[in-house]
């Protein structure tokens, strides 16, 4: 039986995906991996040699998604406990070329390498599920992939913890971040989240991923959405850009 449109697509993705593998373990081949933060020898599956990897700053401590979005200083917040956030890195230049690579070049493979990264900043609490926080439809086409999918997906596995995609998705596209004050963030965000799997959240704990928190409203969106299904959740971004 022929495939249906969607099957086809998505075997398009899978066969470009692993086009795309193959290809750069050829250039890793002829062209060995340099550290993009200062050209040292660098492997493939890591991106940046061990020194920059380690001279990326790390976050001790959670962000109130809340308090972000609303323009207030967001680390130490004691009053809403539902919209924490743990990052593992500030955004400097070494975390943006791990970021760049992962969401825009199609390095997916990094995904285990940042998963430990993002496990080891988390608070010691036991999660039941992993969810990622979802690009819209048409962004995937674009993209290809979903990094955050991936990401999840990733840390799911380093946790030992199901992961499920599909549980939250964007219901409608929003316009970038970008340029929007904190009120104008919020109503670009409003209700852009919907739970496709409420009954599978209540009374769950579960771990909202995503690779960058910037604003804090897409986290502080997606965490109210889970709130209100039931589920006990926290957030996680593997990095933070002040």
């Amino acid at each position: 039986m022929n495939p249906t449109g969607a099957s086809a697509r998505d075997l398009a993705r899978r066969a470009a995906s692993a086009a795309l593998g193959w290809s750069a373990d050829v250039a890793e081949l002829l062209w060995p991996q340099r550290c993009p933060a200062c050209a040292a020898p660098a492997g493939a599956e890591r991106l940046l040699c061990e020194d920059c990897r380690a001279a990326i700053p790390r976050v001790a401590f959670s962000l109130c998604a809340r308090c972000l979005a609303a323009g207030r200083e967001p680390a130490g917040c004691g009053i809403h406990g539902d919209f924490q956030v743990w990052p593992a890195w500030l955004y400097d230049e070494r975390a943006a070329a791990m970021v760049r690579a992962f969401k825009f070049e199609a390095r997916v493979a990094l995904a285990a390498e940042l998963a430990r990264e993002l496990a080891r900043a988390l608070p010691p609490a036991r999660f039941e599920l992993v969810i990622p926080i979802p690009l819209h439809a048409a962004r995937r086409r674009e993209r290809g992939y979903d990094q955050a999918g991936a990401l999840a997906e990733a840390l799911g596995l380093a946790l030992g913890v199901p992961c499920l995609p599909g549980a939250l998705t964007r219901s409608r596209a929003t316009r970038p971040q970008t340029g929007l004050d904190a009120a104008g963030r919020r109503r670009n965000l409003r209700r852009a989240f919907r739970i496709q799997r409420p009954l599978e959240m209540r009374g769950r704990r579960v771990l909202l991923v995503d690779d960058v928190i910037t604003t804090g409203a897409t986290f502080e969106a997606a965490l109210a959405a889970l709130g209100e299904s039931g589920a006990h959740a926290v957030g996680a971004a593997l990095a933070w850009a002040q």
